[in-house]
């Protein structure tokens, strides 16, 4: 079986009566809504993909629905859009304050559009200095999660903006190098500069080492064995010669630094090492002793001293 196939011969048009839309000639009969049919012949209507509608039809397959109100944006409306919205010129306004954004410059948060300034005042971040905002264009300071104007960003006992300077924070506070270290930093109990580096710790308070010296003769006692009297650091010997006790054997001073043990005997000292019997030279150290006028000796010498 053969397929029929029926072309349509276009009609040719002989009376005056016919409508030149799209640069094309029709009938009247035939200029319709391509989506109600109904005739367009005298009437307004709107070309889409080179096919007239109807104003209602257009409107109603077409046109947008405002953001704001929900209503079609006709084709005798402007249809304002951002971001896939649309609005009406009347309804394209501040969600916060109600002025017209047409031609102006404005935010979005969210749904909702705002003025450059309801936007500011809402969402804009702010200086941890002044609390007011960052405007466009502005140069912003940041450290950490904290940021500033540029001016703001200063120490916060003199006041002297940062810029590029080093500086130091503390808690919630920004110092310049100069007055965190005026501040904050260790200073010597002797001559009462900074302390950079090292030092040393004597009764709870920080000493620059080359300031840590014997309170007689000036001698460093930083890594040296030393004492103290009235609060005041000495070396050993200065300590031996100034305020010991001395050994009544060997007239040495009995400092007690370094654990040093003694034995003292009616008002008389002696160290460990030198208490020993006079006559045989034994040590007395923990043994019982006898005393012979100036002398001390061990119970056995004195028998042979009486014999």
């Amino acid at each position: 079986m053969s397929n029929i196939v029926i072309k349509r011969v276009p009609e040719l048009i002989f009376s005056g009566e016919y409508t030149k839309a799209n640069n094309k000639d029709w009938h009247g009969q035939h200029f319709c809504c391509w989506q109600c049919d109904e005739s367009l012949t005298g009437q307004r209507y709107v070309l889409r993909d080179d096919h007239p509608y109807c104003v209602s039809c257009y409107e109603s397959v077409f046109a947008n629905a405002c953001e704001k109100c929900s209503r079609t944006i006709g084709i005798d409306s402007k249809d304002l859009s951002y971001k896939d919205k649309h609005w009406h010129e009347a309804c394209f306004l501040c969600t916060t304050c109600a002025q017209s954004l047409v031609d102006k410059q404005f935010g979005s948060k969210g749904d909702r559009i705002y003025c450059g300034r309801c936007y500011d005042e809402q969402f804009a971040s702010r200086c941890d200095g002044c609390h007011e905002i960052f405007r466009a264009g502005t140069k912003k300071m940041e450290y950490k999660t904290r940021q500033w104007h540029e001016k703001c960003f200063c120490c916060c006992v003199c006041k002297v903006p940062i810029g590029t300077q080093s500086f130091i924070p503390r808690e919630q506070e920004i110092y310049c190098a100069k007055c965190y270290e005026d501040k904050y930093a260790t200073r010597c109990i002797k001559c009462n500069k900074v302390i950079t580096s090292g030092g040393v710790t004597y009764k709870n308070e920080p000493w620059h080492r080359e300031c840590f010296t014997c309170t007689h003769c000036q001698k460093s006692l930083a890594g040296e064995r030393f004492t103290s009297r009235d609060e005041k650091p000495y070396c050993a010997d200065c300590f031996g010669e100034l305020f010991a006790k001395r050994c009544f054997a060997c007239n040495r001073p009995i400092t007690g630094i370094g654990g040093t043990k003694f034995i003292s005997f009616e008002d008389r000292h002696w160290h460990n090492d030198c208490f020993f019997c006079a006559t045989c030279r034994t040590s007395l150290v923990g043994r019982g002793f006898i005393t012979d006028q100036e002398d001390i000796i061990c119970p056995e010498c004195a028998k042979q001293k009486l014999i």
